[in-house]
Parts: C-alpha cells; sequence; structure tokens
C-alpha cells in the first residue's frame, strides 16, 4: 500500500513534468511567433481554460501525495526520507516559482499589457519561455528523489 502512494507521486510528477514541457515546447512558441498577433490570439484561446486549470488540480495533488509519501516511509530508512523531502522541496521549490514568477508573467501576457506595447511582451515571453525549462528541470529533479527514494526501498528488501 505504500508504495502505491510513491508509485502515484511519481506519476503525477511525470505528469505535471511532460506537460510543462508541452507548454514550452508548443504554447510558448505559438505565444510569441507573432507578437502582438499571437498574444492576442491566445487571449480569446484563453478565454474558457488554459493550461493554469490542468496545474491548478494536478500541482497540489502532486504536492500532497509527495507530502504522504514522506509521512508513509519516514521511518523507514533515513536516505527515504531524505530522498523523499528533497523531491517535496523540488515540488514546493516549483509552485513556488509558478506563483512568484510565472504567474506575473501570465497576467501582464494574457490581461494586462497593452498589445501595443510589443518589447514588453517580447520580453515578458522570453523571460517565461527560459524560466520554465528552470521549473521543468526543478520537476525532473523531484522525479530523480522519488525515483532514488523507490529503488532504495526495493533495494532494503
Amino acid at each position: 500500500m505504500k508504495t502505491i502512494i510513491l508509485f502515484l507521486s511519481i506519476s503525477i510528477a511525470s505528469g505535471v513534468l511532460l506537460v510543462n514541457v508541452y507548454t514550452s515546447l508548443i504554447d510558448a512558441r505559438s505565444w510569441g511567433s507573432d507578437v502582438p498577433n499571437s498574444i492576442a490570439t491566445a487571449r480569446e484561446y484563453f478565454k474558457v481554460v488554459n493550461p493554469g486549470n490542468f496545474f491548478r488540480i494536478f500541482s497540489p495533488i502532486n504536492q500532497v501525495l509527495g507530502l504522504l509519501a514522506l509521512i508513509v516511509f519516514w521511518k523507514y530508512a533515513p536516505s527515504v526520507r531524505l530522498y523523499l523531502g528533497a523531491a517535496l522541496v523540488m515540488y514546493l521549490v516549483a509552485e513556488a516559482l509558478t506563483f512568484g514568477f510565472f504567474y506575473p508573467r501570465n497576467d501582464i501576457m494574457f490581461r494586462t499589457a497593452q498589445l501595443t506595447d510589443i518589447e514588453l511582451l517580447k520580453r515578458t515571453i522570453s523571460e517565461w519561455q527560459m524560466m520554465n525549462w528552470v521549473r521543468s528541470l526543478v520537476l525532473l529533479i523531484g522525479i530523480f528523489f522519488s525515483f532514488l527514494s523507490l529503488h532504495k526501498i526495493y533495494s532494503l528488501h
């Protein structure tokens, strides 16, 4: 039963990472392809739903599962606890980046910036694209630590 929680944590974290990479490879490139027209198109497209709808559901699930894995394996072995704690920290860092860095830039790109302020939009898109790879790396490191803990758990059996 305990390992199911860890497998769920790894699965959800991997899904969040892959959607994040997709956003870098597809969405963000589209947003910056023909500024301001591409931003106007994205604003129109995102009137109903946007990628944030996915992340608002699955990022908290990822963090809760990471915390649950840490709790259920707390007494297992110090190295397992360390790896799971490091994974949880990485998932929380990714979320902190989302709130502190990405939400303000999303607001600029998709709500507040005038479409005539092309330099601001281009700079914001460029910053967003670069930092989204950083956020993806942080998630990947978290997944790596989760896998290390899983490996350690199985090697102790």
